[in-house]
């Protein structure tokens, strides 16, 4: 393993989010929240869009980006 795979594994992943899975297409330990800025580590995410391929935090931060949305209609 080089530098560079390492810093890729502990750092932001890339992901490609399915009806009920998500497919890695880059490496990393973590995504960032749509609505919050917040680290999801891979591990426990299990909020996403897949129509805007983002990744939340938790319920409430998707529901509110959907409600933000509809709103801006």
């Amino acid at each position: 393993m080089n530098k560079h795979e390492f810093s890729a594994r502990n750092g932001e992943a890339r992901l490609r989010y399915l009806d009920s899975d998500f497919q890695v297409v880059v490496p990393g330990a973590y995504v960032i929240c749509a609505v919050t800025g917040r680290h999801i580590p891979l591990s426990d995410l299990r909020y996403w869009s897949v129509d805007r391929q983002e990744a939340y935090i938790d319920a409430a931060a998707a529901l509110k980006r959907e409600l933000s949305l509809r709103r801006s209609k």
